[in-house]
C-alpha cells in the first residue's frame, strides 16, 4: 500500500514539475521539443504530448530514487541554458554551454550515481579544462563576433567516448566479479555442508564406543577433536599440502579401525613424487561413502583399498570397496554430489571422476591436473 501511494506521489509531483517548465519555457523561449516550422501542427502537437508524457515518466521514474531538490537542480541547468540562450543575444555567451555541461554531468550522476562518483575528480578536472578553453575563446574573441560554439562542440564531445568506454570497462569488471563472488559464495555453502556430514558419521562412532564403556573412547575424542580442528581451520583454505591430506585420512581409517570389532581389510597406499598442494576435504567423501555404504553394513569379508599417486603435476585417487547389494536402490546423498560441484568450480575441464559399480565392488578414481 505504502508502495502504490510513494509511486502516486511521485508520478502527481513529476506531472507538476514537468508541466510547469514546459509552461516557463514556451512563455518566455517560445521553446518546445518539435518546432511547429518543421513538422504540421497537428504532428507537431502529438510529437510533443509524447515527449511530454515520456519526460514525465521519466521524471517520476527519478522522483522514486533521487530527493525532489536534486531532481530541480538538474532540471534547473537546463531551464537556465535554453533560457539564457533565448535572451542572451552575445555570441559564445557564457551561460549556455556551462549550464549544458553540467546538466548533463547532473544526468549522469543520477542514472550512473557509483560511477560518476568514483570518478568525480577526473570528471571535474576533464570538464573543468574544457569550460576553461571555452571561457578563454569568450574572453579572447573580439567583441564576441564570431560563434566558436560549433568548434567548441567538437572539444566538448571528445571526452564522452572515453568516459564511455570507461563505464563499459566498469560494467564488465562489475559482471567478472560477481560471477567470481558468486561461485565463491556456491563453494563455501558446499563447503559448510561437508563438515556436518563428517561430523555425524564420527560422533555417531563415539556414541558406540561410549555405549559400550569402551577404554579406547578417550583415544576417539582426541583424533577427532584433531580432524574436527582440521576440518574447521584447514578446511576454509583454498589450498593445504597434499601431506596433511594423507594424514587426515590414516586417522579417520584409525578411527574406524577401533570402533570396528570385526576384521576388516584396510589399505591404504600413496606415493609422492612431490608435496604439491590441493584443495582441501576432497577425499574424505569417497573414504567416508566406502565405510558407509560398505564396511557398516558387512559382518565379514569387507574390505576398503585405497592407493593415491601425485607426480607430473597430477594427482589420482583411487579407491575401492566391496559392499552388499539391495534389491531397492537408495537415494544419492549430498556428499558425491557437492563433491562433483566442487570439482566444477575448482578444478573445471581439469578432472576426471570415473565410478565403476561391478556386482558387488565399487570403485572410483578421481584424476586432478593441477
Amino acid at each position: 500500500m505504502r508502495s502504490v501511494l510513494n509511486k502516486s506521489r511521485a508520478s502527481i509531483l513529476s506531472a507538476v514539475i514537468t508541466g510547469g517548465i514546459a509552461v516557463v519555457l514556451y512563455r518566455y523561449a517560445k521553446f518546445s521539443i518539435v518546432d511547429p516550422a518543421y513538422a504540421s501542427p497537428w504532428v507537431s502537437v502529438l510529437l510533443n504530448v509524447i515527449l511530454f508524457g515520456l519526460c514525465w515518466w521519466l521524471t517520476a521514474f527519478l522522483l522514486n530514487k533521487f530527493p525532489v531538490y536534486k531532481i530541480l537542480a538538474v532540471l534547473g541547468l537546463l531551464v537556465v541554458a535554453i533560457l539564457a540562450e533565448r535572451y542572451i543575444t552575445v555570441q559564445n555567451n557564457p551561460i549556455t554551454i556551462p549550464a549544458i555541461i553540467l546538466f548533463w554531468i547532473g544526468v549522469a550522476y543520477l542514472t550512473m550515481t557509483e560511477f560518476v562518483w568514483k570518478y568525480r575528480i577526473l570528471i571535474l578536472f576533464v570538464f573543468g579544462l574544457v569550460l576553461s578553453y571555452y571561457f578563454f575563446l569568450f574572453l579572447t574573441a573580439p567583441n564576441n563576433s564570431v560563434d566558436h560554439r560549433l568548434d567548441f562542440a567538437n572539444v566538448m564531445l571528445f571526452p564522452i567516448p572515453v568516459f564511455a568506454a570507461l563505464w563499459g570497462y566498469e560494467q564488465w569488471r562489475w559482471l567478472t566479479n560477481l560471477k567470481s563472488d558468486k561461485a565463491k559464495a556456491e563453494l563455501m555453502l558446499l563447503k559448510s555442508q561437508i563438515n556436518p556430514h563428517f561430523f555425524f558419521n564420527t560422533l555417531n562412532n563415539l556414541y558406540g564406543l561410549v555405549v559400550e564403556k569402551s577404554d579406547q573412547a578417550p583415544e576417539v575424542v582426541l583424533k577427532l577433536s584433531d580432524m574436527m580442528r582440521y576440518t574447521i581451520y584447514e578446511g576454509k583454505e583454498d589450498v593445504v599440502l597434499l601431506r596433511d591430506e594423507i594424514i587426515y585420512l590414516e586417522n579417520y581409517i584409525e578411527l574406524h579401525k577401533i570402533r570396528y570389532q570385526q576384521k576388516v581389510d584396510i589399505r591404504f597406499t600413496h606415493r609422492l613424487a612431490q608435496d604439491y598442494k590441493i584443495a582441501p576435504l576432497l577425499f574424505i567423501i569417497l573414504l567416508e561413502n566406502a565405510f558407509k555404504h560398505g564396511v557398516e553394513r558387512m559382518r565379514e569379508g569387507a574390505y576398503v583399498q585405497l592407493h593415491l599417486t601425485a607426480e607430473h603435476n597430477q594427482v589420482t585417487f583411487e579407491i575401492e570397496n566391496n559392499f552388499k547389494p539391495k534389491p531397492t536402490v537408495e537415494p544419492r546423498g549430498i556428499g558425491v554430489e557437492n563433491l562433483r560441484k566442487r570439482l566444477e568450480h575448482i578444478y573445471p575441464n581439469r578432472h576426471q571422476f570415473n565410478v565403476e559399480q561391478q556386482a558387488s565392488i565399487y570403485k572410483v578414481q578421481l584424476t586432478i591436473e593441477l
